[in-house]
């Protein structure tokens, strides 16, 4: 009888925003220095991480929408089918009754 510890929901990952301004901007009189480099790598590596990251998440939306179209129409087609059963069942059931009645109504005069 112990308890079990289930674990919480991971929060998915998400990059960081992109900066709102600069701040080491190299002046147009001075080239860039061997540092640079690493730098520029660093920036274009997070920003098409960050990229990437929009793209799987715009692609996961349209498949949730997608999933929940289908689940909705998949809901009417078993709404409609189960309403058209119905519509049978009751239709059946009319016609057990009417038959009764119009026995009951044979026997009736019949005496």
């Amino acid at each position: 009888d112990k308890t079990v510890p289930i674990p919480e929901k991971l929060n998915e990952w998400a990059p960081r925003p992109p900066p709102e301004f600069v701040r080491d901007v190299m002046g147009s009189s001075a080239g860039a220095g061997s540092g640079e480099f690493h730098v520029y790598r660093h920036l274009r590596r997070r920003e098409y991480q960050r990229q990437d990251f929009m793209d799987a998440m715009a692609e996961k939306q349209r498949l949730d929408e997608e999933f929940q179209k289908k689940l909705e129409r998949n809901k009417m087609i078993a709404e409609e089918q189960t309403a058209k059963r119905r519509r049978k069942r009751q239709k059946l059931k009319e016609k057990k009754l009417q038959a009764k009645k119009n026995k009951l109504e044979q026997k009736k005069q019949e005496k």
